[in-house]
């Protein structure tokens, strides 16, 4: 039965400064991340990991970026359980300032040559910081964003989280294209730092923003009538753990973003010969068409419900990282616009830009920064490690890819298969998301009611018992 909205509830919803505020702190987030990404791809190596094997090197550096999908479950669950607890616009707060720290921080480090083992050390510690960062964002803007989105829209609005991914990585390329253009010695010794100290500007930005968003009114609701779970992570696994497993499971799909994005540039660059510049304009336009293409996805969500759409993209992607490695290694650009097209813009956005809804649409109000925010983020710590694994599965000779695509392709039947498996959401309303959960703790009560009433009852049986 569809319940509407309480009056006061709704009135206060602002869903256009709550997407807004989501795209822009987003945008930080994944610019800092790809600026990574593409550093690991190309400079990294040489810089923090020197080797006599450049490929040693590399796996390396791309290790580096699998550390901070380490970080992010950790950062998922200590900044899930206090956005629970004390709200979610305090917590997005904090982790604007972590992330834009910690990516001006690494612009400054010393490189190998000039500090030894010091330099892998504090680029290692300032990547733990950008995860622990970034495992608290992607969940905590998404409940904020469907908690102020009005029902029957709630895919839309959230879709501009995962909006401001693409954005950033837009950003990201846009800001590196020049850089790598200069000369090898001025990009390696102060040319990749300009993209870092770039961060702080978006970090402004953001946080002014987020500072004149108010709190969800879902939250303060529960606030007010004493609801909020007093350990969201148990409460949490207690009643909801199947979708917690499940959210880990849909998130796999991620793999294709990653190897994609850091994977894949250093594929076209060191083995199938393209240059730099033409790869990243590529990426960059590919991905910066998904904007529009996101949110086009998430409306289609909002009308024929998110699995039909997810299930797509998953089979698609799946079907399509093939044809964009075979068009990697024929060497025509064109190709690879194309397949890039088709695998990122067209059918990737159909995972990215409804997953921000149907996640938090999981779980119940009480914990769905929590719930989501861990079983996404583990999750992620695959697609966070893919760019190391695909490095390692990588074989000789002209298909060596294969095993490249073959994994991708794993990760997005795991993908599917969670998603045929979770709760259809787009038509439920947002008070009896999370069933679980209600019926769970609305059973405990009615238990706690009647513990109760046979405690007050017992002291007047005994009176009556009395000669």
């Amino acid at each position: 039965m569809h319940t509407a909205p309480a009056p006061r509830l709704a009135a206060r919803k602002t869903p256009r400064k709550a997407a807004l505020a989501s795209f822009l702190g987003s945008t930080l987030e994944y610019y800092d991340f790809f600026i990574y990404g593409t550093a690991a791809a190309l400079v990294f190596p040489h810089l923090f990991f020197p080797s006599a094997d450049p490929a040693l090197g590399l796996v390396a550096a791309f290790a580096t970026f699998g550390v901070a999908y380490v970080a992010r479950p950790v950062g998922g669950l200590v900044m899930g359980h206090f956005g629970d607890k004390l709200g979610r616009k305090k917590i997005l707060l904090l982790t604007l300032g972590i992330m834009g720290l910690a990516s001006l921080g690494i612009g400054f480090l010393p490189s190998y040559e000039q500090v030894g083992m010091w330099a892998p050390i504090l680029l290692v510690a300032g990547r733990l910081a950008q995860g622990f960062s970034a495992g608290a964002e992607s969940a905590g803007a998404s409940t904020l964003t469907l908690e102020h989105s009005p029902e029957g829209k709630r895919g839309f609005y959230t879709s501009f989280v995962m909006t401001g991914y693409a954005s950033g990585m837009v950003l990201a390329t846009l800001v590196f294209i020049p850089v790598t253009a200069l000369p090898q010695e001025a990009m390696m010794s102060w040319g990749w730092r300009i993209p870092f100290w770039l961060s702080i500007v978006v970090l402004g930005i953001a946080y002014w923003v987020r500072t004149h968003l108010d709190e969800t009114p879902v939250f303060e609701e529960a606030q007010e009538k004493h609801q909020v779970a007093p350990m969201p992570v148990k409460e949490v696994l207690k009643f909801q753990g199947p979708d917690v497993l499940r959210v880990v499971g849909m998130s796999v799909m991620s793999v294709m973003q990653t190897i994609f994005t850091v994977f894949g540039l250093a594929y076209a660059t060191s083995t199938a010969g393209f240059d730099r510049a033409s790869i990243l304009t590529v990426n960059a336009v590919a991905i910066g068409l998904s904007m529009f293409a996101m949110p086009l996805a998430a409306r289609l969500s909002d009308r024929i419900g998110r699995r039909p759409v997810l299930l797509t993209a998953a089979i698609g992607c799946s079907v399509t990282i093939f044809l964009y490695f075979l068009a990697l290694s024929s060497g025509n650009i064109v190709l690879v616009f194309l397949a890039a097209f088709l695998n990122m813009t067209v059918l990737y956005s159909g995972f990215n830009g409804i997953w921000p809804s149907f996640f938090a649409e999981q779980f119940a109000a009480p914990v769905r920064y929590t719930g989501m925010a861990m079983g996404n983020q583990l999750g992620l710590v695959v697609a966070g490690f893919g760019p190391m694994i695909a490095g390692l599965l990588l074989a000789p000779g002209v298909t060596g890819w294969v095993p490249v695509a073959v994994f991708a392709t794993v990760c997005m039947l795991i993908a599917a298969a969670s998603v045929y498996f979770s709760r259809e959401t787009y038509r439920t309303p947002i008070e009896e998301l999370g069933a679980p959960y209600l019926a769970g703790t609305a059973r405990r009560r009615e238990l706690l009611a009647q513990e109760e009433l046979i405690a007050q009852q017992q002291p007047a049986r005994s009176a009556l018992q009395l000669p």
